[in-house]
């Protein structure tokens, strides 16, 4: 069996914001996960637990205050902000919950558009986009503008375009937030065949456990803790326990 690649090596991380009034708040406290090629993990918490900055963290959009982060074996966390930007381009495929489409440019412009800061030629990156927008079934709308879409068909094409440049990581910010519960069930489970079929590593960022089910793994963060890492539990509360236990 082929031995599993580490994408994902956080070791205590910590994150502080300096305070209008003066002083900090530190919002992440010694995170520490790793997660492999392959895997389908959920980092979910409640409004306020540190996902989202822990989230950043992840896709190079933020920097911790101390700890660690290896991505791809490579330390990031001394990077200069060019080189995060490199990193976020080439290594890292972003679901956002509200698509960042740009509404004046066509849907395969929007798919293109990480290929072009990657300096591809044009005949290139129009081949690719149309190869992306196949694989979500939107192969007949490459000429439509983002506003004529469904937010199902949004939602495909910001996949389309995270896709393109064949990331192995591809980073999930509440990917159904702005879609009804059967457009977020579509999502969920292309996001299922993307892991199972393409075997994409993703690491999907939400507050609901309903969502979290179509993943692997869990990691709840409560507080800025984390308050549990393993195989996603049968119900909701394993992790409503695991906070109670952390607020002893």
């Amino acid at each position: 069996m082929k031995k599993q690649e580490s994408i994902i090596v956080m070791n205590k991380i910590c994150k502080s914001f300096p305070l209008a009034v003066g002083g900090i708040q530190q919002v992440l406290f010694d995170i520490t996960f790793t997660i492999k090629s392959g895997e389908f993990v959920s980092i979910m918490g409640p409004s306020g637990s540190g996902k989202s900055t822990c989230m950043n963290i992840i896709g190079a959009l933020d920097s911790a205050t101390s700890g660690t982060y290896e991505l791809y074996n490579k330390d990031i966390t001394t990077m200069s902000a060019d080189d995060l930007a490199t990193v976020r381009n080439e290594h890292i495929g972003f679901v956002f919950q509200n698509f960042n489409l740009l509404p004046k440019r066509t849907i395969l412009d929007n798919v293109m558009l990480p290929l072009m800061y990657r300096g591809w030629v044009m005949h290139d990156r129009i081949e690719r986009a149309r190869e992306m927008l196949k694989l979500v079934n939107l192969e007949n709308f490459e000429t439509y503008f983002p506003t004529q879409l469904s937010g199902g068909m949004k939602q495909r094409v910001a996949i389309a375009r995270a896709l393109a440049g064949n990331p192995k990581l591809i980073l999930a910010d509440e990917p159904t937030g702005s879609l009804d519960s059967k457009m977020g069930n579509e999502i969920l489970k292309f996001f299922e065949k993307l892991n199972h079929d393409m075997g994409i590593t993703i690491v999907m960022i939400t507050h609901e456990f309903e969502i979290a089910r179509f993943s692997k793994r869990v990691i709840h963060i409560y507080d800025g803790h984390i308050t549990y890492d393993g195989p996603v539990p049968k119900n909701e509360s394993t992790l409503l326990e695991s906070e109670k236990k952390h607020k002893k």
